[in-house]
């Protein structure tokens, strides 16, 4: 299968846009930071609490404490919960891509303006109409 076939999540401040690699790519250019994930280093801190390992048994003191853990970017998975589907078109797609966008629609349309490329117009499920979206140059 092609590598730009598969579908990818491209996640933004607020929401996210899923729809094949290959049209993010020709949308927002290959070499756009968002399509090469990274993931973050998280502190996580712990309070101090009684734990139970065996009901019945008497608990212990867990004392407080903090650990790092590294985040990679995620988003919603089952398509129930994956936000709504949106008729993306910009210069040179060749028509309509389908994509599903999770947040508002509004959100949406600030990150094109502020990332894409190109000329972005989108429909909603509803039939409203979006866009143009570009970045000022």
């Amino acid at each position: 299968m092609d590598p730009d076939a598969k579908d990818f999540t491209l996640n933004y401040s607020g929401g996210s846009l899923t729809m094949p690699l290959g049209a993010l790519k020709n949308l927002f250019g290959d070499t756009y930071e968002g399509l090469t994930p990274v993931p973050e280093t998280k502190q996580v801190g712990v309070r101090e609490h009684p734990r139970v390992r065996v009901i019945g048994q008497p608990s212990t003191p867990v004392q407080s404490h903090t650990y790092e853990l590294v985040q990679w970017p995620t988003s919603q998975a089952s398509n129930a919960a994956a936000g709504e589907v949106v008729l993306l078109a910009w210069d040179g797609s060749e028509g309509s891509w389908t994509g599903r966008v999770t947040g508002s629609l509004s959100g949406l349309g600030v990150f094109l303006v502020s990332n894409s490329t190109k000329a972005v117009v989108f429909r909603s499920e509803r039939g409203t109409k979006y866009g143009p979206f570009q970045k000022d140059t």
